[in-house]
């Protein structure tokens, strides 16, 4: 038997009033991968997350987290850490406080782990929240979602508002913290740079809808540049001079960058928003 995906989504739909957020959403993301969930502003990165969490409801369709409903009970939350948009921390609080205030809502909480890492990363115990850097509240914020020693780590676009030291530096921390939980995580950004840092599977949402996910070193093997599409190709990007295809029978084209390959998609569903890879 198979062990449950880390996400697992059918027909997916989320509608706010005449909004559609997503829209037939199909997402299969397996468990002990970091992926990137990619796609620009608005295109349902969040709304997939917070369905992931349990923060809201889906209009239509099913999704799984962990082989349960989202946020199915007590102990099914204890396996999933999120870091919201913006890192949320009360800033009223020290730094201790929201450890103990960690340690008091989790029953599984490493108070070893979640103070080793305020300490790598210079945080004063006694400073309140709101007097923090972004960076450092950032830091704040993933240290308590790792210390719940979770199965699966969500964070929608943490780094987003850090300056790129402090963007490196939560990076660096997210990939320490994976490699030492043997967790999952699902790292929802705008910038491919964070994702190809530390992601090795890509889901690309825009109009949303996937528009195309998968293993990154499989995807880049089955993506190339041409002049023009050979026979038997899918063209996912066409321009003057260049193809960007999907296919075997691409082999003898130029292989695509991350960047190259994201933006094909996003290009394609700009110009064609109910086509999907």
């Amino acid at each position: 038997m198979h062990p449950p995906l880390a996400l697992h989504a059918e027909r997916l739909t989320k509608r706010y009033g005449r909004r559609t957020a997503l829209a037939d959403c199909d997402l299969s993301v397996p468990r002990g991968h970091v992926i990137g969930l990619v796609g620009p502003n608005g295109a349902g990165k969040s709304t997939l997350l917070q369905l992931a969490c349990g923060l809201i409801a889906p209009t239509s369709g099913t999704l799984t987290v962990l082989g349960a409903p989202p946020a199915a009970d007590a102990a099914h939350l204890a396996r999933v850490g999120f870091v919201a948009q913006d890192t949320p921390v009360y800033a009223s609080l020290t730094v201790a406080e929201h450890l103990r205030m960690g340690a008091w809502l989790n029953p599984s909480w490493d108070a070893a782990l979640a103070r080793r890492r305020i300490d790598e990363v210079g945080l004063d115990p006694a400073q309140k929240a709101g007097r923090l850097s972004g960076g450092q509240r950032a830091q704040l914020a993933l240290a308590l979602a790792a210390a719940k020693r979770p199965e699966l780590l969500i964070l929608d676009e943490p780094a987003a508002a850090l300056d790129p030291l402090a963007r490196r530096e939560f990076m660096h921390g997210l990939a320490g913290f994976v490699r030492e939980l043997g967790a999952g995580a699902v790292l929802s950004s705008h910038l491919l740079g964070d994702v190809a840092q530390v992601c090795d599977h890509l889901v690309v949402l825009c109009a949303a809808r996937v528009q195309v996910a998968g293993p990154v070193t499989d995807l880049l093997a089955t993506h190339h540049r041409a002049a023009a599409a050979p026979a038997g190709t899918e063209v996912v990007w066409a321009e003057p001079g260049r193809v960007v295809a999907r296919g075997p029978a691409v082999r003898d084209g130029a292989p695509v960058t991350l960047e190259e390959l994201v933006l094909a998609y996003l290009s394609r569903a700009a110009a064609h928003p109910a086509v999907t890879g």
